[in-house]
């Protein structure tokens, strides 16, 4: 089972809408249409600017996702905050290293960690069941006993109640642990799966005071090409999306793939400088290399190399001669608060 073009959102659209086996990230591949939209439209401020960042200007929420899947991952993540490359990152409470990285969080208080909300288990040995009680959540357990391996399984067998009890039950489990959640998001893009579920991400947002990953749809051009490419937003997402009230991304992508290190970089150069002015957030998954990894993941090389990139002086130039500017989500509502 090969899930690297899943999570770095290259999977065609066609072949995520007509094969309900395919495990194609539905929200990561849903915002990088973004690529060729502009955010807002001139007459409107931007987010970035809405959050006092200077106008015009290019703001990048780096983002690591999957923090206590796998020592691995925690090992890659740990480093580029201890190194101060990089703050932002999401833990899976129902894996079995996230309560050892939330421990190691503690010791390190600049560290902007989130829940990495998750519904899936997609790998094909190395797999997780549910934080919350399994009666509780039963449309969410697949035959062997764990999370379904997909997206569409879990729209297809599980309720948004059943769906909120668990993003709850995993807020709470580190909440338990000592730490409260910086922001929220979602595992292969589950959580806009379906209009339901997009409710309830942004119910649970609001009550906890927890920001959401979540895009700014008030440009009508937006919505317009969400609704041609087929997905599940309706009125009723158009209307919670816009009373919202926490902090929005102009734009959500991912680091993409390359056959060599270098050409993953390359690809990474032209992937910033297509972006439009706004606050964009990009997700990656890094992770340090061992034969553990390679026994749980397809992705295992992308996955090294994105443990390599962000430390790299040849990146760390093109910022600086680009202009951009590298933010967290503790630095966003920071300045949301203060509005």
């Amino acid at each position: 089972m090969t899930h690297l073009k899943e999570e770095s959102g290259e999977n065609s659209l066609s072949k995520m809408l007509h094969s309900k086996t395919n495990h194609c990230l539905i929200y990561l591949t849903f915002m990088t249409v973004l690529f060729s939209i502009p955010a807002v439209s001139n007459a409107q401020k931007t987010c970035a600017e809405k959050l006092g960042f200077p106008q015009g200007k290019k703001v990048l929420l780096l983002h690591m996702d999957d923090a206590g899947m796998c020592p691995e991952a925690n090992a890659a993540v740990e480093s580029y905050i201890e190194n101060g490359y990089l703050r932002s990152t999401a833990v899976m409470m129902p894996c079995p290293n996230a309560a050892s990285f939330l421990e190691w969080a503690k010791s390190h208080p600049l560290a902007d960690v989130g829940m990495h909300l998750t519904l899936t288990s997609e790998w094909k040995t190395y797999r997780w069941g549910p934080v919350s009680d399994p009666a509780k959540v039963p449309g969410l357990i697949d035959p062997e006993g764990k999370l379904y391996h997909d997206v569409p399984g879990v729209v297809m067998h599980a309720s948004a109640q059943e769906v909120e009890t668990e993003i709850r039950a995993q807020i709470e489990k580190a909440i338990a642990l000592g730490h409260k959640p910086t922001h929220i998001d979602t595992h292969m893009g589950t959580l806009y799966g379906s209009p339901e579920y997009i409710k309830v991400f942004l119910k649970v947002a609001e009550e906890y005071h927890i920001p959401a990953n979540i895009i700014d749809l008030s440009d009508p051009e937006v919505v317009s090409k969400f609704k041609q490419e087929g997905y599940p937003i309706n009125a009723d997402v158009i209307k919670s999306m816009g009373e919202y009230r926490l902090p929005k991304l102009d734009n959500f992508t991912s680091v993409q793939e390359g056959t060599t290190y270098e050409e993953k970089r390359a690809n990474f150069f032209k992937l910033v400088k297509s972006l439009n002015p706004g606050l964009t957030e990009i997700i990656f998954h890094p992770a340090t290399l061992t034969e553990n990894l390679k026994t749980i993941t397809g992705s295992w090389q992308q996955r090294v190399w994105e443990s390599e990139l962000f430390a790299d002086p040849l990146v760390h130039k093109f910022f600086k001669d680009e202009g951009i500017i590298i933010t967290n989500w503790k630095d966003i509502m920071q300045r949301f608060e203060k509005k």
